[in-house]
């Protein structure tokens, strides 16, 4: 199974930005525990502050992989274009969140990206990216 990880706006900065709500490891770090925890899964890594790069990776997963693994960071909130790109293409997407973004401010608790993807996980801290690969391969 070959999984694409893509992180959004902001998610370059895990281990340094609000390290109190999103923790202080990097993402590069953890991918690193992540491909060990899953030997048998090919796992890809993208990473974007800009969002058409990010519909851009959407469309060439349908083409390449066999799901994807979504943090849309900020874009959740906000972006019709990638909830449009989510309902475009046919792979099953598993949107995930550092924080539980319902216990945030009122306008974090709006996705329109979520009800785009096959399932969403929210406030589990960086474990959600494992939870939402284990959902996948099984």
């Amino acid at each position: 199974m070959k999984i694409l990880i893509i992180n959004g706006p902001n998610l370059n900065l895990l281990g340094v930005r609000e390290p109190d709500v999103y923790g202080n490891q990097s993402f590069e770090n953890y991918f690193e525990q992540l491909k060990l925890r899953f030997p048998t899964i090919q796992l890809e890594y993208f990473q974007s502050n800009v969002e058409g790069e990010i519909i851009n990776h959407l469309h060439f997963a349908m083409q390449n992989h066999d799901a994807v693994v979504l943090n849309p960071g900020g874009y959740a909130h906000t972006s019709v274009a990638i909830r449009d790109a989510l309902s475009s293409i046919k792979i099953p997407v598993i949107e995930v969140h550092i924080s539980n973004v319902f216990a945030r401010e009122g306008y974090r608790q709006i996705m329109l990206t979520g009800s785009a993807s096959s399932g969403c996980i929210t406030g589990f801290g960086l474990k959600g990216y494992e939870l939402a690969i284990a959902s996948l391969i099984n």
